[in-house]
């Protein structure tokens, strides 16, 4: 099983202000602001396609905004685009704008295997991508235990299972979602080591404590995505001030300009959500 748990990208964020913050406080009189260099603006969807189990999953959301200068303390939403999603019987979904840049769907079938294609046409350009909906094994059952930590107090570690399905190559992404994280924590898991077996995970936090409630969404994915999902936490957990050697690439093709593509992923998944109230 390769299993890594890493910050998502916005922790990369939060550092960089954690330092501008100690560091103003010793100058005490100076207001100190880098010279970020900016990007090229680029379109970013954000277009998850989410099959929650023991629900019809008829509604989805597919948002479009675009990259920002780092002082800019605000996304631009991309109004306007027409967004649709095809299944390979034909059968069309259209997506409509409710409001800036959040276009939703509530009548979208998902069929578990079954491919897909996302059409996007916004300010001037066409974009595509495709993908297959993949099955989401359940989670079993969730366990807590009191473990300890490297400074001598205890912790709170929360285990859950799924029985992985046997003769097939399996992709998880699992997010962690609670009162005390600013932002979801995220991890993925293969079953490289243990496939047709039962699989266990664990989850703790320092901040964690009795009376949070804890939300696990636990995904299915294809292996691209997994591979992709898997570059964003690598690169999320490198040293905040380091500059990537460049923006990570999806699935999403700019057919009009192959030079000037989106930002995002378009991918179809079906997940387990459990909620747990920890004791």
């Amino acid at each position: 099983m390769n299993k890594l748990k890493k910050y998502i990208v916005m922790n990369r964020i939060m550092a960089l202000i954690s330092f501008l913050f100690v560091f103003s406080f010793v100058s005490c009189e100076d207001v100190v602001n880098l010279d970020l260099e900016t990007g090229e603006t680029k379109l970013v969807i954000d277009a998850e396609i989410i099959w929650k189990k023991g629900t019809a999953g008829n509604e989805q959301t597919i948002k479009i905004s675009k990259t920002a200068s780092y002082y800019s303390g605000s996304t631009p939403k991309v109004s306007g685009a027409q967004v649709r999603v095809e299944n390979s019987n034909g059968d069309v979904f259209t997506f409509n704008e409710t409001e800036a840049g959040v276009y939703k769907c509530t009548n979208f079938v998902p069929v578990i295997d079954m491919d897909y294609k996302l059409f996007i046409n916004a300010e001037g350009q066409t974009y595509t991508a495709a993908e297959k909906l993949t099955s989401a094994a359940p989670i079993n059952k969730i366990e807590q235990k009191i473990v300890p930590d490297f400074g001598g107090e205890d912790t709170i570690e929360l285990t859950f299972y799924y029985s992985d399905p046997a003769d097939e190559k399996n992709y998880y992404v699992t997010d962690y979602q609670s009162e005390f994280l600013i932002y979801p924590e995220y991890e993925i898991t293969d079953d490289e080591f243990y496939n047709g077996n039962e699989i266990s995970t664990r989850y703790s936090h320092e901040d964690m404590k009795a009376g949070n409630t804890v939300i696990i969404t636990h995904r299915g994915v294809s292996k691209n995505f997994f591979n992709y999902w898997k570059l964003i936490l690598e690169a999320s957990s490198s040293n905040p001030f380091s500059v990537p050697p460049g923006n990570i690439r999806g699935n999403i093709v700019n057919n009009s300009d192959a030079s000037n593509y989106a930002l995002g992923y378009f991918r179809l998944c079906e997940a387990d959500v459990k909620s747990y109230v920890v004791q």
